[in-house]
């Protein structure tokens, strides 16, 4: 058995538009243009065209890095090196197809559709299924071991003259990173078969990627400098609202007072001196959002928002208690005001869950029942079609958390995260309990030695898109510190680290201890400053 190497092929605007000839695109391997392919989406057979923004996008299509199926009946055969797929049930002998896929870092993609190629009449209702563990091998995979099903994502019935089905994956599909899917039939006396990678002459499994070109920000001439004034005017955010260039920016206003949240971010942007287009809120258990004022907020022309929404689900019950669907009737209530909602959010489950941490057995509060808490959520929401939500695990970063043993037990799956998101903050008062500046708050390490958030983040998960949820620098009440250092840091620090694609500053008088002031405005020197930061043109973006 061959083992092939993950690649991708770009398919230029003449070739889209059919002025190169099939032998051309053979040499490519690719048997048809792709704006040619017809795909089987939903039962109806559609043609992959280029848009009116076709000039802005490019189509990539990637070859299956693994492909093979399994058979119930030879339970610890591998058909990894055989040139077709077999999906369906046929005297009791249950086959189904396993096929992944690797995008490559700097992606960024705004649809994504699965095409298989059929070998015999298709027939029967086709299902593809999410598979966390990307582990497996063509080589080594049998029906014995083959990895848990997750839950469906698309499903197709094709027509018996179809030559090529496509599953549209557009949701599951979201960046750079390692995919893996599984392909089961409705059939129980009948098998259905796909050409394989190991075709060489007509190829197998490919995913078609319409993607958006990143633009890179401009690199100052030293490393300590501001960020250079560079032309951000372009910068768009994608499906999964990643900036194509440029960071997002944004606000949580009047934090642990009982003033209005959409009257304390307006106030917040004039003091500020820029519309914060993240606009951050807090809600828990069954409390029903986005509300009247949040929705408002985001129907503003002149001042275009979007929501960043932290939800406190488990509010009255246990992690374990969400994961084991005890809190259902809130997801599906959540997930259809989303969908009535239908901008997209941001969405937060449980911040900073380490100091939430009941490291004891079946307190329903351990670090592993956080995570199948945030799976068993998002995948709700995906099944329940709430696919506006884009979510961010945002974490607290402290060194302390970070040495636990079971901190790593929090992290639920790349499949199921769109951002790494981290809540930190710095003292601006030297001396004082984690004084520092911007980078300091991103370079926190674990107690004892290890990567500081920002390296494990992009070292652990490559690709993913980093956010910082909450931030801000703070001195104690009746202490008044100038803050302005922590200011001036930012935009170099963002330069060096071109992970972060999103801000979001917490302001407030007092945190929730009472003795920390945590406003932009505390000094005039301060305030000064932040205005300076504010006017960076790296935070014009368009939300796309």
């Amino acid at each position: 058995m061959r083992t092939r190497a993950a690649g991708l092929f770009l398919v230029c605007p003449a070739e889209r538009a059919g002025q190169h000839g099939g032998d051309s695109l053979r040499r490519a391997k690719l048997p048809t243009a792709v704006t040619a392919l017809t795909a089987v989406i939903t039962g109806a057979a559609t043609v992959l065209t280029p848009g009116a923004a076709a000039a802005a996008t490019t189509d990539v299509v990637i070859p299956a890095a693994d492909d093979t199926y399994t058979s119930s009946g030879r339970a610890s055969t591998a058909f990894g090196s055989e040139d077709k797929l077999a999906v369906g049930t046929l005297g009791g002998d249950s086959k189904t197809v396993y096929v992944k896929f690797t995008v490559p870092a700097g992606t960024d993609v705004r649809k994504a559709v699965l095409f298989l190629r059929p070998l015999s009449t298709p027939s029967g209702k086709l299902t593809v299924t999410r598979i966390v563990d990307n582990s497996w091998t063509e080589g080594k995979l049998t029906h014995g071991n083959a990895p848990k099903l997750g839950l469906p994502v698309a499903s197709v019935t094709p027509k018996a003259a179809d030559t090529r089905v496509g599953f549209d994956l557009s949701h599951e599909v979201y960046g750079p990173g390692t995919y893996s899917f599984a392909l089961t039939s409705s059939l129980t006396n009948g098998v259905v078969r796909f050409q394989s990678g190991e075709n060489t002459a007509k190829g197998g499994p490919e995913m078609v990627l319409t993607t958006s070109p990143a633009t890179a920000a401009p690199t100052p001439s030293r490393p300590s400098a501001p960020v250079a004034a560079g032309d951000y005017r372009n910068c768009v955010t994608g499906t999964k609202l990643v900036p194509s260039c440029g960071v997002l920016w944004g606000g949580a206003a009047g934090g642990f007072t009982s003033l209005p949240r959409d009257v304390e971010h307006r106030n917040w942007e004039k003091r500020s001196g820029r519309t914060a287009t993240i606009f951050h809120t807090y809600h828990k258990g069954d409390e029903a959002f986005p509300t009247a004022a949040e929705i408002a907020m985001t129907g503003d022309a002149a001042n275009p928002r979007v929501l960043l929404l932290n939800w406190k689900i488990a509010y009255g019950s246990t992690w374990s208690k969400v994961a084991k669907g005890e809190q259902d009737k809130r997801i599906d209530a959540f997930a259809a005001r989303a969908k009535a909602y239908g901008k997209k959010l941001f969405l937060v489950l449980h911040h900073e869950p380490e100091n939430d941490v009941v490291a004891k057995a079946g307190s329903g509060w351990e670090a592993k029942d956080y995570a199948a808490m945030y799976r068993h959520t998002i995948e709700r929401l995906r099944v329940k079609g709430a696919t506006n939500v884009v979510n961010v695990l945002a974490y607290m970063g402290n060194e302390k958390w970070l040495a636990q043993s079971w901190w790593k037990d929090l992290y639920p799956g790349d499949d199921v995260v769109d951002w790494i998101g981290l809540d930190s903050y710095v003292s601006a008062e030297k001396g004082y309990y984690h004084y520092g500046d911007f980078g300091d708050l991103l370079d926190r390490a674990p107690t004892g030695g290890g990567l500081g958030f920002y390296d494990w983040a992009t070292t652990k998960h490559p690709g993913k898109p980093i956010m910082i949820a909450e931030w801000g620098a703070y001195h104690r009440i009746g202490k008044a510190t100038d803050k302005s250092f922590v200011y001036d840091s930012v935009l170099a620090e963002l330069v060096k680290r071109p992970a972060i694609k999103a801000i979001v500053h917490f302001d407030t008088k007092a945190d929730n201890e009472g003795d920390r002031d945590i406003s932009i405005d505390s000094t005039p020197a301060g305030l000064a400053a932040f205005q300076k930061l504010a006017a960076s043109p790296i935070f014009t973006v368009k939300l796309g």
